[in-house]
């Protein structure tokens, strides 16, 4: 079997095939263990977890960069995989959002500052930023999907002086639907950041955009010169915000989003997230449109 670098190219073109990436030393399976350090409610079915490595060292030495996940475990429960969302230069903690769908995500939904739970971080490629370098970046994220995004905006941000135009659209049902709901006005207040909220249908005391994102995002009209877009969200809306980029003249190579169904084992092994020669798991879960066109019809 063929494994992938999480260093193939996100930029656009083919996927190349390259040399196995070296795996950790020791089982690749057994996770790090982790303390529960807080827990914040989001919203009615998402809550965010920040964790501590208990080896200090580990934890001091930790390195990810933005867009990679983890797999987070709850012992007796089961292990899913879930983007890294604090900004890389946070040595404090890991942060991981969780919407509750199934039985493990449920699980992770008992826990309490405390608690016990294991960690397999970092694992898959990352949004390649460096080639951002010098463009405009306009961020689309919906719901849950704002996880990965506010990873890779707070790095562009802490580091400003390196990228363009930095835009954020973010949508979801409804204001009591929106994450990271404590740091909206920080995002809206930021000179270096061109924030929009957007809500599906009004709302009593709602001051900001109504509308669904493809419709609010072609009312906003991104210019696609010298910009890069990412976005982030469920699948239908990523469906029809392509759409509507592709309409505002986005090339394919410039628009780069994430896919982390189907992951399991994390490092190329049990083959569950393949998508024909290729595995979300390493190869991704970031990937450009150019990408996804050239991968075969099975997502």
């Amino acid at each position: 079997m063929v494994l992938h670098s999480q260093n193939a190219s996100a930029t656009g073109g083919m996927l190349r095939e390259i040399s196995p990436r070296p795996l950790p030393g020791g089982n690749p399976y057994q996770p790090m263990p982790a303390t529960v350090l807080e827990v914040i409610q989001e919203t009615g079915n998402i809550k965010t977890l920040r964790v501590v490595l208990d080896d200090a060292e580990a934890m001091k030495n930790f390195r990810y960069e933005p867009g990679q996940v983890g797999q987070l475990s709850v012992f007796g429960a089961g292990e899913s995989t879930f983007v890294i969302n604090s900004p890389p230069s946070c040595k404090d903690y890991l942060q991981f959002s969780v919407m509750q769908a199934g039985e493990v995500t449920a699980a992770i939904h008992r826990l309490n500052p405390g608690d016990k739970v294991g960690v397999r971080a970092p694992l898959g490629n990352y949004f390649p930023y460096e080639q951002w370098k010098g463009k405009n970046v306009f961020f689309v994220g919906g719901g849950i999907g704002m996880a990965p995004i506010r990873t890779i905006m707070l790095h562009l941000l802490e580091n400003k002086k390196d990228y363009g135009k930095i835009s954020l659209l973010y949508g979801a049902r409804s204001p009591r639907d929106m994450a990271y709901s404590y740091e909206l006005q920080g995002w809206l207040d930021n000179p270096d950041l061109d924030c929009t909220l957007c809500i599906d249908n009004p709302f009593e005391g709602w001051q900001h955009k109504v509308g669904l994102i493809p419709n609010v995002l072609t009312e906003l009209q991104p210019s696609p010169d010298n910009t890069v877009a990412v976005l982030c969200g469920p699948p239908i809306m990523i469906k029809f915000t392509l759409q509507a980029l592709e309409k505002l003249g986005f090339a394919p190579e410039n628009i780069v989003t994430t896919l982390e169904k189907r992951m399991k084992c994390g490092i190329g092994i049990c083959g569950r997230c393949n998508i024909g020669s290729h595995y979300v798991c390493v190869d991704g879960p970031v990937f450009t449109l150019a990408q996804l066109q050239e991968l075969p019809p099975e997502l």
